[in-house]
């Protein structure tokens, strides 16, 4: 590399760890900076982005207007691998956030980046389009809640999908009544203004939506993506405390990566036909916001006893959820910001995952290690409902005792969605930490957006086993039907076997 006899040195004068950086100035007035990180070739995608956004927070200081990543030494796949987490750390760190400031400093955009590799960048698509999805969820999670309200929300999306082509439908509160959706309504019954309601965007491979179109009718999608939208959270009749309260404007970013992840899959012209399904209210106080002990029914017919209305985000999901799989897709994936108990069981390092689907753990969890977005999946065993039995309903909201509630809450959801549709939920316990997540050096990390374009590459939702009854009569029908073929009887069509 040019000074690399320079960069050695500095980097050998103190004991280092991979993953550390080395700088050095050169040119006749130091006017270029020389940034090098050396990592190890084992290095997990997690490691490789935390690399690589110290290298792009310290290449950025200056405000220079071209960068080059040059790339040198080691297999040629892991320099691949660590010039794409570059990319991204560099699409993260130059992103800019919306200001409110009366007076802002002018600052120098990132115009262009050249990269030196032996071969053409792998992957470097699905790097730009995944950055663009992460910096639209951050940028809308960010966003004050007098500016992102639902109104704004919902004007905002309807843009979004006149500018992208996208099917847009909106379901407000008069026709969420007459749909049945009692638990939706019962957190945005608490609001001052009559604007929530639920969105529905739809992307169709190759078919532009006209302004304000819907969903084709017969094309059901391939996947489902629902997003918790919770505008503010005051935590309702049972208010959350000033700190507890100061940030829940970022109580929405569920939506904002279900929105960020659709975009993203535009962006690369997905073949998947995508859904994307967004709660969208706030969950107020007040004489009419709903209370403990209230009865509701869901859109799919279950009756919910309320216990605690600070669990706003389980009720505007359920009947979400319900929603979505009336148009049967193979699979659902829902975000939420949805439980501190998922935080403490993890810290903000990590997300939840919860599925009906426990063959699939493996490869929920391969998506995480591989997009460096990094999930662990709990139990979702059936004893847990035992906890959730109510007296005078069909099930309890919550428990009065926090234990498991991340646990509860998925059991929770699990019912608004029939068992033949792939359900991954998300809670997403790193949304938000101190100092950031791995290349992203914001508080808020969009997490999720690489994750959820990782697992549909490695082919989300996983083929339904048959059970093993129906399996022995298919082989036992596929017998008869080789033995009718080879006595020359009439052929039968070809049996397949369902995905």
């Amino acid at each position: 590399m040019p000074h690399g006899s320079v960069l050695r040195a500095l980097y050998r004068r103190r004991e280092r760890k991979p993953g550390d950086t080395v700088q050095l100035r050169v040119g006749e007035r130091a006017e270029t900076l020389v940034v090098a990180v050396c990592m190890a070739g084992s290095a997990s995608t997690f490691e490789r982005l935390s690399a690589a956004g110290k290298l792009a927070r310290l290449a950025l200081e200056g405000e220079p207007q071209s960068l080059l990543l040059h790339a040198h030494g080691g297999d040629g796949n892991v320099m691949q691998a660590a010039l794409n987490a570059t990319v991204a750390a560099l699409q993260a760190a130059a992103f800019r956030f919306a200001t409110f400031k009366s007076e802002t400093k002018p600052q120098r955009p990132l115009i262009r980046i050249d990269i030196s590799a032996a071969g053409k960048l792998a992957a470097l698509d699905l790097t730009l389009a995944t950055s663009a999805g992460n910096n639209l969820a951050r940028w809308l999670t960010a966003l004050p809640p007098n500016t992102l309200d639902a109104a704004g929300y919902r004007r905002l999306l309807q843009e979004l999908a006149r500018r992208l082509g996208l099917a847009f439908k909106f379901y407000g509160e008069p026709q969420l009544k007459r749909l049945g959706a009692g638990a939706f309504l019962a957190v945005s019954q608490g609001n001052a203004t009559r604007d929530a309601g639920i969105v529905h965007l739809a992307y169709r491979p190759g078919v532009a939506a006209p302004p304000g179109g819907r969903p084709p009718p017969g094309s059901p999608p391939a996947v489902s993506l629902v997003g918790k939208g919770i505008c503010f959270d005051t935590g309702g009749t049972n208010l959350k405390t000033h700190k507890g309260m100061l940030d829940m404007h970022m109580d929405m970013e569920g939506s904002a990566v279900a929105v960020g992840s659709l975009y993203a899959l535009h962006s690369l012209r997905s073949s998947l036909a995508v859904d994307c399904w967004l709660a969208i209210t706030e969950n107020r106080t007040g004489p009419t916001a709903y209370k403990p002990q209230d009865v509701v029914r869901a859109h799919n017919g279950t009756t919910v006893q309320v216990i605690h209305t600070d669990a706003e985000g389980r009720m505007v999901l359920a009947d979400t959820l319900s929603l979505a799989a009336s148009t049967k897709p193979r699979a659902i994936i829902d975000y939420a910001t949805l439980t501190g108990a998922c935080v403490y069981a993890l810290t903000e390092r990590y997300s939840g995952a919860f599925t009906n689907r426990p063959e699939a753990r493996e490869l929920i969890e391969a998506a995480g290690s591989s997009s460096g977005e990094r999930v662990w999946c709990f139990p979702m065993d059936v004893d847990f409902d035992s906890d959730l039995e109510s007296s005078v309903a069909d099930v309890l909201q919550c428990t009065t005792e926090g234990k498991g509630d991340h646990i509860l809450a998925a059991r929770f959801l699990n019912r608004f969605v029939p068992k033949n549709i792939a359900w991954l939920h998300l809670d997403l316990a790193a949304g938000a930490r101190t100092g950031g997540l791995a290349h992203i050096a914001t508080e808020i990390t969009g997490f999720g957006v690489r994750y959820t374009l990782d697992l549909l590459q490695r082919g989300w939702p996983p083929a339904l086993r048959r059970p093993a009854a129906e399996h022995a009569a298919s082989r036992r029908s596929t017998v008869r039907t080789a033995r009718r073929a080879s006595a020359g009887g009439p052929a039968k069509r070809r049996l397949t076997r369902a995905s």
